[in-house]
Parts: C-alpha cells; sequence; structure tokens
C-alpha cells in the first residue's frame, strides 16, 4: 500500500479531532412516575392517534408525529410563522436538561402539546411542548452489559406513537409500549435473540396498527431482520429476514430460498449482517412498507461469502406489505458489499415530473455515495449520480441497475484508497426535502479509507468482525503531518436536484458529521454542526440567516411545531455517537432539549471549563516489538471506544489517563471483565493475558508522548 493511501486516510479522522467531543459521566437518575402524575399541565391529559392522523400528517402543521414528519419522510413543514423575513429574531424559549451524558441523535416527536424524546440508554422523556416542564420521564433499566455491542454509542433515535401509546425501542433488543400520558410502560417484548449481541438504536414506526422495528449488530456478527407487533398487544406479526440462514435448517420463504443462491460459503457462521437500523417509510396509497438495509458481516464479502455473489439483501432498499411483510421488490445499491455502504440512510417518498411525466418515486443518498431516484411503485431504477467523490465505482449503469466497479475496488490484490470511507457521502443524519424548492438537503461529507485485509482477522462472536484493519488509517502521530491533511476532509450542507441530478448549491462546513436537516415552507432549512452551532438557512439559495450557539455538538435531526398558534423550532444536541467514542474533539458533555421561538429570552447557564488531570503513566517497559503488537490489537479491538491512537475523545475513559490502581488491574478488566456491568467487554478468550499487556504497553507508550508539557512541568 502506498504512502498515499497510508497518508490520506488520517485525514478520514483528524478534522473530527479539531471539531468533536463529549464525556462520560452520567449522572443517576431513577424513573420519575410519581413525580410526573402529580404535575398540573394546561396541555390535554392525554391523547389518541387515530389511524387517519398519520396517514394525513402532512397537513398538520401542529405536530411532529412520526421520525421524518410524516410517512413520506419529507422533513418538510408547512409553517411559515418563522421566514427569511424574521428568522434572525429567534430566541431560546425553553431547554430541557438531559442527565444521560452520551451522544444525542433523537427526532423528538409532538403530539397535542407534549413532547416525546429520548435520551442514551434508551431512556424516554416527555415535556410540555410549549415550556419544556417535565411531564414524566421512564428508564428501560437497560443492563450497562449491553454497551459492549453497541457500536456507535449507546444512543436512540426516538419514539412512534400510534393510539394512546408511544413506544421505543431499547439497546438490549426490547420494543416497549408506555402510556402516553403518564409514562406507565403498558407491554415489553424481547424483539431479538439475548444470546446474540444484537442491539437497538432506530426509532420505531407505526403503520396501520402495527409498530415496526428493526435492529443493530452487523459487526458483531447477527442476521438482521425487521419486525412488525401488534401496537395494542405486543404480539408478533411477521419478520422479515434480510439475509438467508444455514438452508440446512429450511428458509422461512420462497423470497429467502431465492435470496440464498446469491451467498457462497458457510455465511451463515458469521451471522450475515444486513441489519435493519435506520430508514423506512411507507406509502399509504400503494400500501407499500418500504426499509433500507445496512452492510454485510464480515465487511469483506471474500471472507463470508468466498465464491462472490450480490448477498441479497445487503445494502438494499427493499418493498413489503406492511400487513403481511410480504416481498414485492427490491433494489441493491452496493451488491456484494465489502465497504460497509450501507443503505439505511434516510428513504424520501416524493413526486417527481421526470420527462414530462409525474413519477411516484423513492430517493436515498445511501454511503456509497450515488443519489438514487427509484420508481416506488416498481423498484424501477430512474437514475443515479454521484453526489460525493466516488473511487470505488465509475457510475451506475442505468440498464443493469449496477455499479460498474473500479479496478481493485474489492481491495484484492492490494490495500486500496477509496472514497467514500466507511463513514459514507452521506451517514444517519436526516436529509430532508422542500416540496416549495425541489430540492433534496443532504448533511454530505467526503473522505476516503484504505481498504485492505485484516491478515490477523479471525471471527470472534460478539466482538467486532470487520476483516479490515483501521491501523493503516490511524492518525499520524506527528502534529505536522495532520496539519497537511486536515483540508483533504469536507463536510457540507448539499442542495441537491433530484430531477437534474446535479448540485443546486451547497454550504461548506469546516469538517463531517453534520447534523440533520429541516426544511419549511418558510423557505428555511435548519442545520445543526458538531462544532457546536445550530443554523438557519434560506432553502434557495442557502444564505445563512441566523446561528446559536449550543454549547455542544449538534447532530440530531431538527423539527418545528406549532402550540397556541406559536410556532417553535426544536433540537436534541450533546456529544458523543461514533466519532464521540473515538475521535478526541473540543466538545463537552452537555446534553440538552434546545427550543426556539421568535422574541425567545432564555439564556443557558454559563459553561464551567473543567480541569485536565493527566498523572504521571507508569514507566515505558515494552521494547518496540511489542508495543507494535499492542498498537494492531488495539486497533483491533479498542480503537472504536477509546479513540484513536488511543486519545479518547471524552465520552468513555482515557486509557492515557487512568490512575496506577487501574494499571495494576489491567488484566482483570480487560480480560476478566472486572467493569462488564459499567459496560466494558469481557474479553477473555479473544485477548490473552500477553495480549492485553502489550496493549497496556503501547497506551503507556502513548500517554508519555501525548501528556501535555506544562503538566509535565508541574
Amino acid at each position: 500500500m502506498n504512502k498515499l493511501a497510508n497518508k490520506c486516510f488520517s485525514k478520514t479522522l483528524c478534522i473530527l479531532a479539531i471539531l468533536l467531543q463529549n464525556a462520560c459521566s452520567e449522572p443517576a437518575r431513577k424513573p420519575s412516575l410519581t413525580e410526573a402524575q402529580a404535575t398540573t399541565t394546561s396541555i390535554p391529559t392525554s391523547f389518541t392517534l387515530s389511524k387517519d392522523r398519520l396517514p394525513n400528517a402532512a397537513a398538520d402543521g401542529d405536530n411532529w408525529l412520526t421520525y421524518g414528519r410524516t410517512y413520506s419522510e419529507q422533513r418538510y413543514s408547512p409553517l411559515t410563522q418563522i421566514n427569511t423575513d424574521n428568522a434572525n429574531e429567534l430566541g431560546l424559549a425553553w431547554y430541557y436538561d438531559i442527565p444521560v451524558q452520551r451522544g444525542m441523535e433523537a427526532t423528538s416527536l409532538v403530539v397535542d402539546g407534549r413532547m416525546y424524546t429520548t435520551s442514551g440508554w434508551s431512556k424516554v422523556y416527555a415535556m410540555d411542548a410549549a415550556t419544556g416542564r417535565e411531564l414524566w420521564t421512564y428508564d428501560p433499566q437497560v443492563p450497562h452489559e449491553k454497551g459492549a455491542h453497541a457500536c456507535c454509542d449507546v444512543i436512540n433515535r426516538g419514539v412512534a406513537a400510534w393510539g394512546d401509546k408511544i413506544y421505543v425501542g431499547t439497546i438490549d433488543g426490547r420494543l416497549i409500549a408506555l402510556n402516553a400520558s403518564s409514562g406507565k410502560p403498558v407491554w415489553d417484548v424481547q424483539t431479538t435473540d439475548t444470546s446474540q449481541p444484537y442491539t437497538i438504536s432506530g426509532a420505531p414506526r407505526a403503520v396501520k396498527g402495527k409498530i415496526l422495528i428493526g435492529n443493530s449488530g452487523a459487526e458483531y456478527g447477527v442476521r438482521g431482520y425487521i419486525s412488525a407487533y401488534d401496537a395494542e398487544t405486543g404480539e408478533q406479526i411477521w419478520r422479515f429476514y434480510t439475509v438467508p440462514g444455514n438452508p440446512a435448517n429450511g428458509f422461512e420463504s420462497d423470497t429467502m430460498k431465492a435470496a440464498a443462491d446469491t451467498w457462497t460459503g458457510e455465511w451463515w457462521k458469521y451471522g450475515g449482517g444486513g441489519t435493519v437500523w435506520n430508514a423506512m417509510a411507507y406509502d399509504p396509497d400503494l400500501d407499500l412498507l418500504y426499509f433500507g438495509v445496512g452492510n454485510g458481516s464480515p465487511w469483506d464479502r471474500n471472507v463470508r461469502s468466498p465464491q462472490g455473489g450480490d448477498n441479497l439483501f445487503l445494502s438494499s432498499i427493499v418493498a413489503v406489505r406492511p400487513d403481511s411483510g410480504e416481498y414485492v421488490w427490491h433494489y441493491q445499491t452496493t451488491p456484494g458489499d465489502s465497504w460497509d455502504y450501507t443503505a439505511t440512510q434516510d428513504i424520501i417518498l416524493m413526486d417527481l415530473e421526470i420527462d414530462g411525466k409525474t413519477r411516484k418515486v423513492l430517493t436515498q443518498a445511501p454511503k456509497n455515495g450515488f443519489f438514487y431516484v427509484i420508481d416506488r411503485a416498481t423498484g424501477e431504477l430512474i437514475s443515479a449520480n454521484n453526489y460525493v467523490p466516488v473511487s470505488w465505482a465509475t457510475h451506475v449503469d442505468l440498464q443493469t441497475g449496477r455499479p460498474v466497479e473500479t479496478a481493485n475496488a474489492r481491495y484484492e490484490n492490494e490495500n486500496e484508497l477509496q472514497f467514500p470511507s466507511p463513514f459514507g457521502g452521506h451517514n444517519w443524519h436526516p436529509m430532508a426535502y422542500s416540496p416549495d424548492t425541489g430540492l433534496v438537503y443532504i448533511p454530505a461529507q467526503e473522505a476516503s479509507f484504505v481498504y485492505n485485509r485484516d491478515p490477523n482477522f479471525k471471527y470472534s462472536p460478539g466482538f467486532w468482525n470487520l476483516s479490515v484493519s483501521f491501523e493503516p488509517s490511524a492518525l499520524p502521530e506527528d502534529p505536522e503531518e495532520l496539519k497537511k491533511i486536515l483540508p483533504l476532509i469536507k463536510g457540507r450542507l448539499l442542495a441537491w436536484d433530484p430531477v437534474k441530478q446535479e448540485e443546486a448549491f451547497h454550504i461548506e462546513h469546516p469538517g463531517p458529521w453534520n447534523g440533520g436537516i429541516l426544511a419549511t415552507a418558510g423557505n428555511l432549512i435548519f442545520q445543526g454542526t458538531p462544532g457546536g452551532e445550530f443554523r438557519a438557512y434560506r432553502a434557495d439559495n442557502g444564505e445563512q440567516l441566523w446561528k446559536y450557539l449550543a454549547q455542544t455538538g449538534v447532530v440530531a435531526g431538527p423539527i418545528t411545531y406549532r402550540v397556541n398558534g406559536e410556532q417553535y423550532v426544536s433540537v436534541a444536541v450533546g456529544w458523543g455517537t461514533i466519532f464521540g467514542l473515538s475521535i478526541h474533539t473540543g466538545q463537552q458533555p452537555r446534553s440538552r432539549i434546545l427550543t426556539f421561538k421568535l422574541g425567545g429570552k432564555k439564556s443557558l447557564p454559563p459553561v464551567k471549563v473543567a480541569a485536565v488531570d493527566f498523572p504521571e503513566p507508569p514507566p515505558m517497559a515494552g521494547d518496540p516489538e511489542q508495543v507494535a503488537r499492542g498498537k494492531t490489537l488495539f486497533f483491533t479491538r479498542c480503537f472504536m471506544c477509546h479513540g484513536d491512537g488511543a486519545v479518547s475523545g471524552g465520552v468513555l475513559p482515557d486509557l492515557r489517563r487512568i490512575a496506577p490502581e487501574k494499571h495494576a488491574i489491567w488484566k482483570s478488566i480487560v480480560v476478566d471483565g472486572a467493569f462488564a456491568k459499567l459496560g466494558m467487554p469481557k474479553f477473555q478468550g479473544t485477548l490473552s493475558e500477553a495480549d492485553a499487556e502489550d496493549i497496556r504497553q503501547y497506551v503507556i507508550k502513548r500517554a508519555h508522548e501525548t501528556r501535555p508539557e506544562s503538566i509535565r512541568q508541574q
């Protein structure tokens, strides 16, 4: 692998080190149901979300009834009270402090004056949407051991509403129905095999009296699926698996039998992947449910399916009947995925005039870098074009619907520097569509990755099983090298014309991982940044009209709603997520809901800067070979939680700064699982005592290299 490749992926992560941070402290908080029941409120004491309200949500500007506001998932509001003429008059109306100091990715719901949102560890909060006054909270009491299976922080993206209930999926794989008025649990079902490393981070959806939920865990070795449960009873109605299981056990359907023809080897031993962890949309007229499917497990197809194959339904958009889960059609964005190019990014439904004819289409900007326009009735590909630089494929062939891959795209001959990286041209951050401008607004990013075959890969159920190594992509330790590559990674708010398949305009950001987007009929779009700003722009040309300093990273999707005739804009803020775990940043752990209105006068409390504690590390005792082995093991097992180069992102403990007594029990922690109940994995059987000591010596070396000079001189 050439030096350019080795240097360039460093850019994929290093700019994030300048932009982003969170912390790991988490104050204890018990459910406050009794407190909430005693609270008086002027809002209705209850609501009923009838079967007609969600299909007609587009005309209901007062509320935000589902994850993407409507079944089409456009994240567009018809409200105009806040508009281009007065957006600069926005001020903070209220804020609500979240006690869980982890990443905030939730899109809040607002139903008849009540706001419902979630935080890390799948906790649910109900508030008066006009004042932020707490109505109730619910803690599902997720065992913190499950944090070891949450690839990208113990986040939650929100709830669903149906009837008189609120529904939440939990990190330990449960689906829970709560009474919307009191927060009391109504039913609680386990949607996953608890012996497997499944988690749930995504928001459920409610369709026709059913609650739909997928799961996460592909990196750990699971088989993906989506399930439907009865909204009243919690009874499972149907389940659609996204990859076939062991043929010796038979297939659940003819669809799974056909999918098995696209796999080779003994893929089921690796789980296969294909988790449904984010995107869903529903067309009531066609009565079709659409969902996006994730990456393969392990990443490299040559490991899980050694004789090739498309590996259905990995990296696909699938359409099914919501009443039965019956397969209707699919479109695979990345056949035989080898790059973690999920198709779990937002799916938006819209009607577009194409070649003089109105078409019912589905659009998506998945990780692989291409923007797709698909006939949502048939699954026919209408058009595709790259919205960010792409090097793994030259284009998408409109006749076959398949990408045309470049030489060595699958890194079979040697390591290959490619765009996009596994973080994607677009990740989970919600995009939006405005029918007024005809534009889709994408939180886009440019980053590369050195794809490689990990020569030390050994499948370990329940642990990271990527089959590629992050070590070739580690940040350079030389500060001057870091400076050279900072300009090479980019993030932007991209306004994309889905008919012309071209950029209309873009707003450049300092780096990637920027927040979800809201579009309104006031000719506005709203977006947060990981650097801690929440901004409003003109939707037609991108002119910035307003910004607010949030004191922490802002990556969740904003919402807008109206209570008593007054329009509000609200967003969940708080740094964490995968970058807050793995990348050293400048943000602080302040998880909140921030809500704005015209003329808002509230202000946030002053920021308190904590003193940096960096104790003297133990003497360096490892020889170069031992430290090198420790580095390789660190990037295999530790990097995603404890930071690139052992420099913590601030959410979980910084290993360079642990106390001497922790070094004394290092083996007990790493191998024996002494801190398993705190979320630290038990690596017994995966790492030997010698392996653990090699990692410790690498961490000690990094502590000596990076301990601030000012502290050393004290």
